[in-house]
């Protein structure tokens, strides 16, 4: 082996290693250095380049783990890899600082966000700061079903709030919806699985159907849900429901077809997945109670989270399961790792206990209701008859029909010239306006800048 390409260079930043180190891969990696090609003992090789014992064995310790090369005991030090059939590998360049940053805009419409003023994160930080004083339980791995505290709270919370009847064992935490439909999909059995949802569907959801082998049937509705004999004649083992707001009407499916589809389930055997996403956060009337605890213990999984109660930076998920996948579950549980921080799932379970969810939800029923109002009031007289507007409630947004000559793209693109965040909704053809994440007296500023960035269109 020649030395030419090894000279390291002390007054160089790079560790002296280091340089040693890509010297002797590039050269491997060019075909230099061939497959079985002996390298120079370690002290040899420390003498010819005047570098240390310690300096050398460090640059072919991490050419060993990398698979370079490789040791053979009382022999010395081999290339292992082919060289001259590598690729050069692509430069990149981080991102600049202001691209990660959106400076210029001033009123956010986006559906990812709260109005951090009515977090209630002063409160939050009180309980995770509690929690961290805890060393004996923040040096341990948490639950893999999640905390027993939590679960707890959730049991007692879940049935105040939504009717929920389940015990803590029955309750799963996860790190949101997807996650725990993940378990869901195991537990359900084999990979042809049907499962039916309205039209047009539920991206999120569909993709983890889809990713463990399920069938997605989206099936048309009626005005009260679902339409029963689609459903009855589609073949399908599931039936996927968002009851307190349904995303072609942003209604709640109303007693009568919850009822219908409960009688389904026990005719079929089949399996209603009650996505209750923010079902508690409904102003403008009481609640529906969940379907879970309205007769569909037996066979209504049903999902919560808090995503708009508290923090959506807060991802902690919820599943209640039937006695029956509750059986298949516990065997397993174990083998699954616990994806929400065991840290927030101990300082919800405080918040929810102290009391402090339950007064939080009432300000934000308060709250989002006045925002709703006074956005689809300045919507109106900002566009008059030009506009039409459909309220999601408890996803806390607004879907925007706008009769124009634009599409979607372009009026979001109009609206952050002007330092407006708009969204396209899930069609494509309609805007979507969330409320969630804009100060209630920046609502008519908003708007105004919209008017005048959609004037000509």
């Amino acid at each position: 082996m020649t030395y030419n390409d090894l000279e390291p260079d002390a007054r160089s930043g790079i560790p002296l290693y280091r340089q040693l180190y890509f010297s002797i891969r590039e050269a491997v990696e060019t075909g230099r250095l061939g497959k079985g090609d002996r390298l120079p003992s370690i002290r040899r090789l420390s003498e010819d380049l005047s570098l240390s014992c310690t300096t050398v064995e460090s640059a072919y310790q991490q050419l060993c783990v990398e698979g370079f090369i490789r040791s053979e005991p009382q022999k010395g030090y081999f290339v292992e890899t082919f060289g001259g059939n590598t690729t050069e590998r692509p430069l990149f360049s981080p991102p600049d600082s202001d691209q990660l940053k959106d400076s210029h805009i001033l009123y956010n419409f986006g559906t990812d966000c709260v109005d951090s003023e009515n977090s209630d994160a002063k409160i939050w930080r009180r309980h995770i700061r509690e929690i961290l004083n805890r060393q004996e339980v923040i040096a341990s791995y948490g639950n893999h079903q999640g905390e027993l505290e939590l679960r707890v709270a959730l049991s007692k919370y879940s049935y105040g709030a939504r009717g929920v009847a389940a015990s803590p064992e029955q309750i799963v935490i996860g790190a949101g919806t997807q996650p725990l439909l993940n378990i869901l999909c195991g537990l359900l059995g084999n990979r042809d699985k049907r499962v039916a949802m309205e039209e047009p569907g539920f991206r999120q959801a569909e993709q983890v159907f889809g990713d463990c082998g399920f069938t997605v049937l989206k099936l048309p509705g009626d005005r009260d849900g679902i339409r029963m004999d689609a459903l009855r004649d589609c073949g399908a083992d599931i039936v996927y429901v968002m009851p307190s707001n349904r995303v072609r009407t942003g209604s709640s499916i109303p007693m009568n077809r919850r009822f219908e589809l409960l009688e389904w389930a026990e005719r079929t055997g089949g399996v209603v997945i009650e996505d209750d996403h923010n079902g508690e956060l409904r102003y403008r009337a009481h609640p529906i109670p969940a379907m879970q605890g309205i007769g569909g213990a037996e066979s209504v999984v049903y999902l919560g989270s808090f995503s708009k109660l508290l923090l959506p930076s807060v991802r902690i998920g919820y599943m209640a399961l039937t006695p029956a996948l509750l059986e298949r579950y516990l065997p397993r549980a174990e083998n699954y790792n616990q994806t929400a921080s065991k840290i927030e799932q101990l300082a919800l379970g405080g918040y929810i206990e102290s009391g402090q969810m339950e007064r939080h939800l009432r300000r934000l029923r308060k709250l989002y209701g006045a925002k709703s109002e006074r956005l689809i009031k300045a919507l109106g007289n900002a566009f008059g008859e030009k506009v039409t507007i459909l309220l999601q409630e408890t996803p806390l947004c607004l879907i925007l029909s706008l009769r124009t000559s634009a599409s979607a793209g372009e009026l979001c693109r109009l609206a952050r010239e002007k330092g407006v965040r708009v969204l396209p909704a899930g069609d494509g053809e309609k805007l979507l306006l969330g409320f969630a994440g804009i100060p209630l007296e920046d609502i008519g500023s908003a708007v105004s800048l919209l008017k005048e960035a959609w004037k000509k269109t």
